[in-house]
């Protein structure tokens, strides 16, 4: 693995080769041995809030949720199926000689997420740069709609614009570094009232200029400050020390959380005022 030197990537693993294959063997396989974990965590907090959006905004249309770096649909397909990601690894991971083609996979994963679908399931528009991996992820059924856009770099397509106008939620599990500010901008540029945002964001990653921008639209973040969640696990001791160092410029100490070698991400919550009164994050997501 080469190593990645924007002011982003602190010199993190380069994974890209493995996120806009044809199909998403290479993306588990890769990353189950680095125990990669943070969908899992993402599936539990994100079912909590669509739960609470339902609850709250009564007898309407179903809600409609933003994921920003989809990549194959994984926070999709975890937020609206009966799995888990360890179901998913154990579908994909160990990619065999004598396996099936992709395209005869992704027939088998259209029954295999149709028979598995929750009644409480939402539609997911994907947003990501890796056109085949997005491909991939509408075509077996994980996304209602799925756009290989870069906001980072242009403005949203106009069927992109027409999608976002009722987004509820905006997801994102890891992007954050990779995408920044500019593309939550040009996403809320797009929608008719400010949606919730929830993001896991790696804290070698300043989550500040999101949260000023979604503070300019009328949103209050909040983090999650009782835990962090685990990624996954550093690829070396070239990628563990870059990590460190970029912790420690950022003030912040490793002690019960990188120092266990994996990568920690912090939660963030951005929502109006008001319903940040009327039911703050900490009772929202307790514990």
């Amino acid at each position: 693995m080469t190593k990645t030197t924007t002011g982003t990537d602190w010199g993190k693993a380069d994974f890209e080769a493995i996120y806009n294959c044809p199909d998403p063997r290479r993306y588990f396989t890769t990353l189950q041995p680095l125990e990669y974990q943070i969908p899992h965590h993402g599936q539990a907090v994100f079912r909590a809030l669509t739960e609470t959006l339902r609850r709250s905004r009564g007898d309407r249309p179903p809600l409609s949720v933003v994921d920003l770096c989809c990549s194959y649909g994984v926070n999709a397909a975890l937020l609206n199926h009966r799995l888990s990601l360890t179901d998913l690894y154990g579908r994909y991971a160990g990619d065999r000689p004598d396996g099936p083609t992709t395209g005869q996979l992704t027939d088998e994963d259209r029954a295999f997420f149709a028979t598995r679908r929750r009644a409480e399931a939402v539609r997911v528009t994907g947003i990501d740069a890796a056109e085949r991996a997005v491909g991939y992820a509408r075509e077996v059924g994980l996304l209602d709609h799925g756009f290989a856009e870069n906001l980072e770099l242009d403005e949203p397509s106009a069927e992109l614009r027409a999608v976002l106008a009722g987004t509820d939620l905006i997801t994102v599990t890891g992007g954050v570094g990779y995408i920044s500010a500019r593309t939550f901008g040009r996403l809320f540029d797009c929608v008719a009232r400010p949606p919730w945002v929830a993001a896991f964001v790696l804290r070698t990653v300043s989550y500040r200029p999101v949260s000023a921008l979604l503070a300019r639209a009328g949103l209050v973040t909040e983090q999650l400050t009782t835990r962090t969640f685990r990624q996954r696990r550093f690829a070396d001791g070239d990628e563990r020390r870059a990590a460190f160092e970029a912790l420690a410029r950022r003030g912040l100490s490793i002690a019960g959380k990188e120092s266990d070698g994996f990568y920690h991400a912090d939660f963030y919550l951005s929502r109006p005022a008001a319903e940040v009164a009327a039911l703050p994050l900490t009772e929202l997501l307790p514990g």
